[in-house]
């Protein structure tokens, strides 16, 4: 759902971009028999892409928890909540690019695309998906996450999604329903809307742009031809890519001080947040010089393993309110 550009799903995540579903650079494999219905469901809702949807918000609620026990079924009330919503999402976003997907080889065989599926159907997953995740959030989480969650919805799918044929920019909009999701769990969890909240979504935020535009400059060509509108299009060197991806890895690796100076977390993130945006960064820079193929894909690589461990470390030195 809740996702990004040359889409995806850390996660973002889509609520993270589409093209986050698999490796860019890896050969569609043709089927011997065309999927099943439960294949194509998954498809449809992006099922692999939303499963950094429930990480985010997963990691969300159990930083608020801290100094607290954990509310396990509140925690699972947020957690369904916040996939549905997800799924719903995404068949929203595939049914609006639905001839795009058809002119690309890598998503021809969707569903739609491929005409498995009849978009009347994959209109009432999306709707019905949807209404119940924010529905359940509200009836059982409470009103801000609920309100959260339909935020996501509505940027991913009627702000994002359009915008990718019109302006670069899509990829800066589509990172906010990618960085919501820790929110939604921080405050499923009870807490407030301070300055660590904000801390989980900018980390989420700055965290989807390298990793977009290392998708985005791999999948240049493809989004070229059917019109999507990218920062990578035209960038045949990767100098531009990867200069832009270095300097919101530099924000990234700035970013990171943030939980030290405001005092909720401990030495390990203080040295260990940051040097690994540096890293980002230094990949980021080496791509920008040699524009090689390889190094866009060690970068791309290297941001789907920053997010699982960035996490753990903040796990790990988060400080409890108060």
């Amino acid at each position: 759902m809740f996702g990004k550009t040359g889409k995806p799903s850390i996660m973002p995540l889509r609520f993270m971009a589409d093209t986050q579903e698999h490796d860019p650079d890896k050969p569609s494999e043709t089927a011997s028999a065309p999927p099943g219905l439960r294949q194509d469901l998954a498809v449809l809702m992006k099922v692999r892409l939303n499963f950094f949807v429930l990480v985010t918000t997963f990691f969300g609620f159990i930083l608020a928890s801290r100094g607290a026990p954990v509310d396990w079924m509140k925690l699972l009330h947020t957690l369904l909540g916040a996939a549905a919503a997800a799924f719903g999402s995404a068949a929203f976003n595939q049914l609006m690019e639905v001839d795009l997907d058809a002119r690309m080889k890598r998503t021809a065989d969707r569903p739609l695309p491929s005409r498995r599926m009849d978009p009347l159907a994959a209109f009432g997953i999306g709707w019905v998906l949807s209404a119940i995740g924010i529905i359940h959030l509200a009836v059982k989480v409470g009103n801000l996450a609920a309100y959260l969650t339909a935020a996501t919805v509505a940027i991913y799918v009627f702000v994002y999604t359009p915008l990718k044929r019109v302006s670069s920019t899509n990829t800066l909009v589509g990172a906010i329903p990618g960085a919501i999701p820790p929110v939604i769990g921080w405050v499923g969890a009870g807490g407030h809307l301070g300055w660590e909240a904000w801390f989980l979504f900018g980390l989420l935020f700055f965290w989807q742009l390298p990793h977009f535009i290392a998708i985005n400059w791999l999948c240049r060509e493809e989004y070229e031809s059917v019109g999507y509108r990218m920062w990578s299009n035209g960038d045949l060197s990767g100098r531009k890519s990867g200069i832009l991806s270095a300097l919101w890895a530099l924000a990234l690796a700035l970013f990171s001080f943030i939980p030290t100076f405001r005092g909720f977390s401990g030495l390990l993130w203080t040295i260990g947040g940051p040097l690994l945006a540096f890293f980002m960064m230094g990949l980021a820079l080496r791509f920008a010089r040699d524009g090689e193929r390889t190094s866009a894909r060690r970068l791309f690589f290297f941001t789907l393993l920053y997010l699982p461990v960035a996490l753990l470390l903040l796990l790990v030195s988060w400080k409890s309110a108060g």
